[in-house]
């Protein structure tokens, strides 16, 4: 096995800290669809238990929660993409670097914004109105 500065060829490299980003990002997206289905399904069984859940999505540690979901589903998304482009496009295995930075730059440019947005309710919720 060929061996680099950083151990073998793999490991702590670019491509596998991706990998493992995006294999735990498609768990926790598989998770959240499981809550999603089995609480969806509590409006036929329980209408109060419902609601119930409802009010709990109102609080603030689910709405960070939601802000990691976005985050997990965006990056899910775009490394998926250059998946794709690296099994099916001649040239994506020499540019597969440049494309990971520019899908980390993607997802900051969307995320910094987004996020400020989806929390912005919550902080004036906690701190009071910034304006």
């Amino acid at each position: 096995m060929a061996k680099s500065a950083a151990g073998t060829l793999y490991r702590g490299n670019d491509g596998m800290w991706s990998w493992v980003a995006h294999r735990v990002t498609g768990v926790l997206v598989f998770f959240f669809l499981l809550v999603h289905v089995v609480d969806t399904a509590l409006v036929r069984v329980s209408p109060e238990a419902y609601n119930h859940a409802l009010e709990l999505y109102k609080t603030p540690l689910v709405n960070l929660m939601e802000v990691g979901l976005v985050g997990a589903v965006l990056y899910h998304a775009l490394n998926g993409v250059r998946i794709i482009l690296i099994d099916f496009w001649a040239k994506g295995p020499k540019y597969q670097k440049g494309m990971l930075r520019g899908i980390i730059v993607v997802w900051l440019l969307v995320m910094i914004p987004g996020a400020y947005f989806m929390l912005i309710r919550t902080f004036e919720s906690l701190f009071g109105s910034t304006s």
